[in-house]
């Protein structure tokens, strides 16, 4: 078997051949594309459910231990960082679906993957760890509010009880399953080795969500292809900013430097698959917001191999 460590470093590239595989069926057997789209669903479910059980129980009490990091990193990702996201989609075409898809995407830190990056970056992975659930918590409640004042209420259209109770069930049962197993996970060798187990699926399972999604959406894709240089730029528009504010901000909050790194890579990664169930979830017409969020993701795991190296060699040195 690959070791976990490995593929989680060169996740990136299972992620483009799963998407290139996915455009390339898609396209030439549009069929597929119609099998695939229903089980992009249970696909998502067990990714998040591997997901939220790589979560320890104790992560929530411990994160509230150590409450300076906490503190920074939430002020850092909800109340610095989303008027940012929102002066750069403002900068955007005036389409709908594409900003829709960018707010989605942007507003919603990272409680997965980023703990991966953190320890790769020369981070604190035990304070990544221990923040995961409650950054968690705190974008579930707070990203309606956000995309309500971003989108000027527009949204309230588009999403509809009826439209997105997959999503919602997607994502609850899963965390609700993850949270009621807990206990036996941390506190049997049995659960701990369920629990490593589960911790290994996460990048099969993205990728093929990722083959599932451009398959089924393999014209809309190739269709929103224009879309591409916009997204880039917001991106990486969006890094640049990010890895300017955690330093400025570990800076102020005078943060040890292994923290100061772990908020950089808080800030820099974003909850993409957290948050595609709801773009997918999206009624006829905006199949572009889930396209940029599986296109946000790639560009950021390209960007997420360069500051491995870049922000404990260059920015936040020992």
């Amino acid at each position: 078997m690959i070791a976990r460590e490995s593929l989680e470093r060169h996740q990136v590239w299972c992620y483009l051949a799963g998407a290139g595989a996915g455009l390339a069926v898609g396209s030439v057997a549009p069929g597929a594309g119609e099998r695939a789209e229903p089980l992009v669903w249970p696909v998502i479910a067990l990714l998040l459910f591997a997901t939220f059980t790589q979560i320890p129980a104790t992560a929530l009490a411990s994160a509230f231990r150590d409450r300076r990091f906490l503190v920074t990193s939430l002020i850092a990702n909800f109340v610095v960082m989303p008027p940012i996201v929102g002066g750069l989609v403002s900068l955007t075409p005036d389409d709908p679906a594409l900003r829709l898809g960018l707010l989605l995407v942007l507003l919603a830190p990272c409680t997965d993957w980023f703990i991966s990056f953190t320890q790769l970056g020369g981070g604190d992975a035990s304070r990544a760890t221990a923040s995961s659930p409650v950054l968690l918590i705190a974008q579930l409640l707070l990203l309606p509010l956000y995309l309500a004042a971003f989108t000027g209420g527009d949204t309230t259209a588009v999403f509809t009880l009826s439209d997105l109770w997959p999503a919602l069930l997607v994502i609850g049962l899963p965390l609700l399953l993850a949270l009621a197993i807990a206990r036996p996970l941390e506190s049997t060798s049995r659960g701990r080795r369920v629990r490593d187990r589960c911790g290994w699926w996460p990048v099969p399972l993205l990728t093929v969500v990722i083959t599932l999604v451009a398959m089924a959406h393999a014209e809309s894709a190739l269709g929103a292809v224009g879309v591409f240089p916009i997204v880039l730029a917001v991106a990486v528009g969006y890094l640049i900013v990010a890895l300017l504010v955690a330093v400025v901000t570990a800076r102020v909050a005078r943060l040890p430097v292994n923290e100061g790194r772990t908020l950089v890579f808080t800030l820099a990664t974003r909850n993409s698959f957290l948050v595609l169930p709801f773009a997918l979830a999206l009624p006829v017409g905006w199949e572009t917001a889930a396209i940029v969020v599986v296109m946000q993701s790639i560009i950021e795991l390209f960007a997420m191999i360069f500051y491995i190296w870049f922000v404990p060699a260059k920015v936040l040195r020992s």
